[in-house]
């Protein structure tokens, strides 16, 4: 199988950003030219699209991995992509149901937790889980003070 027909089934499969398709064709010995002309290529036939990735990523960290915005910009700008991609796709995530999502996050590590006699190491405990999720400090400090 050549390269071409590799990489466009590579990309056919899910949605792909530059850096991960340059990377797959770099491990399977292309150079830097053929690199260069399949990344036009693919982009130029809509199989490689920045803004598409970021929002299908978001969309799916967020539903299925309950991340938070933090966590998706921080990978985002882990795999290369532009600040103007990042808030597109960041729209694709619904406020009502990323708050609802933070709330159910936190009562259900709250019962987890509940044994913790101590309330600080509590609410240090629930503030990292929160903070490690990729929920923003305000969110998280606003709905501990609601919940305890």
């Amino acid at each position: 199988m050549d390269l071409r027909t590799m990489i466009t089934r590579y990309c056919q499969y899910q949605d792909r950003c530059q850096k991960e398709v340059r990377n797959k064709l770099y491990e399977n010995g292309a150079s830097k030219n053929e690199v260069a002309e399949l990344l036009i290529e693919l982009i130029g036939i809509k199989l490689i699209d920045e803004e598409r990735y970021a929002r299908s990523f978001a969309r799916g960290k967020f539903r299925i991995k309950n991340w938070g915005r933090c966590k998706i910009v921080y990978e985002l700008k882990q795999d290369q992509i532009s600040d103007y991609c990042i808030q597109k796709g960041l729209t694709e995530i619904d406020e009502e149901e990323y708050l609802q999502t933070l709330e159910r996050l936190t009562e259900r590590k709250m019962a987890d937790i509940k044994k913790e006699q101590n309330v600080f190491a509590r609410r240090a405990k629930l503030q990292r889980y929160l903070t490690q999720k990729g929920y923003e400090n305000e969110l998280v400090a606003d709905m501990l003070k609601r919940l305890m």
